[in-house]
């Protein structure tokens, strides 16, 4: 088999705000209670936000990408493709 034959995976997954928070929160092993912490929430509200019984917003993706280290933009549109824009 040859690099010509290869096809590049085409990635698109459909994610909500509250599943991407959950990723995001997984992926640097953090709990809802230590996430909470960090972002001045209480861990109630991350579960809440994580399932989608209450709307993220633009003042929790602040709070939250600052405690995650991402751009709020990662967290509010998760499934955003560029491609589709232009």
């Amino acid at each position: 088999m040859n690099k010509k034959n290869l096809v590049r995976a085409k990635v698109n997954i459909k994610m909500t705000p509250g599943e991407m928070l959950k990723v995001l929160r997984e992926l640097q092993e953090l709990s809802q209670s230590e996430l909470a912490e960090l972002a001045g929430m209480s861990q109630s509200n991350i579960s809440a936000l994580e399932s989608g019984t209450r709307q993220i917003g633009r003042e929790r993706s602040l709070a939250l990408s600052k405690a995650l280290k991402v751009h709020p933009a990662v967290i509010l549109f998760p499934d955003f493709d560029l491609k589709e824009v232009a």
